[in-house]
């Protein structure tokens, strides 16, 4: 009496049965009570495990998340579809002071969401290398001959026309950007070799090509273009929620009321060649400066700029720094260390009456160059004879006047202004002479360490000259490692040293620099962050076509990152729901049953067991 049963064949054979003898009645809900409470209960712990503790499934579709973000943004290394109909091209000419070098770049149709770039992405030819072509020498060879301008670009401009889809060109851009050769021109002749180009070109060529499209960029452009490029490889402007990425708190620029928004830290870039150096970084908050001169001065340096299509959105808007000092490469700063010791060296002989350095047996002693190492230096009549120390703490020493820093903590190399730097929070790649000083022959390029390299740096210096050649000799430097780099390495380690720690005045301990040569094994060139931002509006003739995928690609990105973890999910908590369901319809099927199963058998008891009795009929 007052047991509950349950008996279901579905998906298995299911008994379960309650007493009042073992439960009080009153402790017993009703089955429909107890299915609502533990679909509640389960529906509220997934919840739970997948939303707030981060266990489980969501954990994995995270991680997964991040693997996915960070594979997309290897460049792709197979060879472009040309017969696809929806990738476009675009061409960049770099006009450099040796040589011009064109790239071909590609990227498919914009999605039409506002808030993404564009994908551009190298070409690449049918044997996966990318499609770049270089001539010699410099346009700027021909600035008593402007007229050949145009004949000289010709051959770069048919070889790209050969990559290129015939279809294709008049809506392929073209853009002719010259840099340091043009630059040392007097205005009057590069206006010259522009005016021959922009004439010439539009008749011999289908490109999309405009007056605006071929200048002579500044040092700053060329730097905010590097530094785009670099960022834009490694995945920094896409701002999609990605835990495993560092954030950064920025005050927009140009804005009234200093909107703030937190997005993905971009990285810094340094960058030291055989004449100059340069540094190009984000600042995040708007600066204060200590007197209107400054001001002048800093607004040279910081570029405000949107590479979103969309002027009105401030999620693309970035200020970024960016200086370069010439004579501060590494071979430049060790012909003026050279200099001045020619002349440090005749002035001393002069005044005290002494030969020191005229000949190989009284060499003047060289802290920066290896042990016991000869060299000789200057002109025929200024010759020096020099025998290396191989001391770099001395060395370093001895170089830091020539960085001509001054006593204002905001100033830098040469004594130019720098923006401070969040050393807690930031990130940068050194490229050129700072992968080449940590990899080449010290064999440490990567993550950067100011302790392990200093004394890697001292051991180096300390070696005998006749002990590194052997070394050498052995195949036990990088491939690319010649002799010049053997014979100034401890110059240019101490020197790259003294310029990032004394000059850029980043801490001893700072640990977010990484020395790199590839990104992402490609080299980013200053042309990819120009065509990005010179076609930032082209996803605009996109959007009002796309407006409808536009509005919900962020629900189509979401979507996109789920796994069979989550599906599986929703599907067993379907299944278990359905089941649920399927057991209350068989309990209420039992219910009805059992009540007409009852009814009949009292109509029938009372039809045998009692009958009715006769009434007697009147008529």
């Amino acid at each position: 009496m007052g047991r509950i049963s349950i008996s279901c064949l579905f998906p298995a054979s299911w008994h379960f049965s309650l007493s009042p003898v073992v439960l009080p009645r009153f402790l017993l809900p009703s089955f429909r009570q107890l299915l609502l409470l533990g679909l509640l209960t389960g529906v509220m712990g997934l919840l739970y495990l997948l939303l707030v503790t981060g266990k489980g499934q969501y954990s994995w579709l995270r991680e997964d998340r991040h693997i996915h973000t960070h594979l997309g943004r290897v460049p792709d290394m197979e060879a472009t579809d040309t017969n696809n109909p929806n990738l476009n091209y675009g061409l960049v000419v770099d006009c450099g002071s040796s040589g011009s070098r064109v790239f071909v770049y590609t990227w498919p149709r914009h999605n039409g969401n506002p808030h993404e770039l564009l994908d551009i992405k190298q070409m690449r030819d049918k044997h996966r290398k990318p499609v770049v072509m270089k001539i010699k020498p410099g346009i700027s060879e021909y600035a008593s001959t402007p007229d050949k301008a145009s004949d000289y670009i010709s051959p770069l401009l048919s070889f790209a026309a050969q990559h290129i889809p015939k279809n294709k060109h008049q809506e392929t851009p073209l853009y002719i950007l010259c840099t340091a050769g043009m630059r040392v021109l007097p205005e009057s002749q590069q206006e010259a070799l522009l005016e021959d180009l922009r004439t010439d070109i539009p008749v011999n060529f289908n490109f999309l090509f405009s007056d605006s499209h071929v200048e002579v960029i500044s040092g700053k452009q060329e730097g905010v273009y590097a530094w785009i490029g670099i960022n834009f490889v490694l995945g920094r402007f896409n701002h999609v929620e990605d835990e495993h990425e560092a954030v950064v708190e920025v005050q927009v620029p140009g804005s009234d009321q200093q909107e703030t928004l937190v997005r993905k830290r971009t990285a810094g870039v340094l960058d030291m060649g055989g004449v100059s150096t340069q540094i190009a970084y984000e600042v995040p908050k708007t600066v204060s400066f200590a007197s209107p001169q400054q001001e002048e001065i800093a607004k040279n340096l910081l570029a405000e700029f949107n590479l979103g299509c969309d002027a009105h959105r401030t999620e693309h808007v970035y200020r970024v720094y960016v200086s370069t000092f010439l004579g501060f490469g590494g071979n430049a700063a060790r012909q003026r260390y050279e200099e001045n010791l020619i002349s440090t060296t005749q002035i001393q002989n002069k005044l005290l009456g002494q030969h020191q350095g005229e000949i190989a047996d009284s060499p003047i002693l060289d802290p920066c160059l290896p042990a016991d190492l000869q060299d000789e230096v200057g002109p025929q009549e200024q010759r020096v004879h020099l025998r290396g120390t191989g001391d770099f703490d001395r060395c370093r020493l001895l170089l830091q006047p020539f960085l001509n820093r001054t006593n204002d903590t905001s100033t830098s190399l040469n004594g130019v202004y720098q923006p401070p730097i969040n050393f807690t929070n930031s990130q940068f790649y050194g490229f050129s002479e700072f992968y080449y000083c940590t990899e080449d022959v010290l064999r440490m390029g990567g993550d950067y360490n100011s302790t392990k390299y200093s004394n890697a740096a001292k051991s180096y210096c300390a070696t005998q000259w006749k002990t590194l050649k052997e070394r050498f000799d052995r195949g036990l430097y990088a491939s690319h490692a010649d002799q010049h780099r053997l014979k100034y390495q401890c110059f240019k380690s101490a020197w790259m040293y003294e310029v990032l720690h004394s000059g850029f005045v980043f801490p001893a301990a700072y640990e977010n620099l990484r020395t790199a040569l590839l990104v992402y094994d490609k080299e980013v060139q200053w042309t990819l962050g120009a065509i990005l931002y010179r076609t930032r509006f082209l996803p605009l003739r996109d959007i009002p076509q796309e407006s409808l995928k536009g509005s919900h690609s962020h629900w189509h990105r979401s979507f996109s990152f789920m796994n069979n973890h989550y599906l599986f999910l929703a599907c067993f908590l379907v299944v278990v729901l359905s089941i649920l369901l399927y057991l209350l319809r068989l309990r209420r099927i039992h219910k009805r049953s059992t009540l007409l199963r009852g009814a009949s058998a009292s109509v029938q008891w009372l039809e045998e067991g009692l009958g009715s009795p006769d009434l007697p009929v009147t008529l």
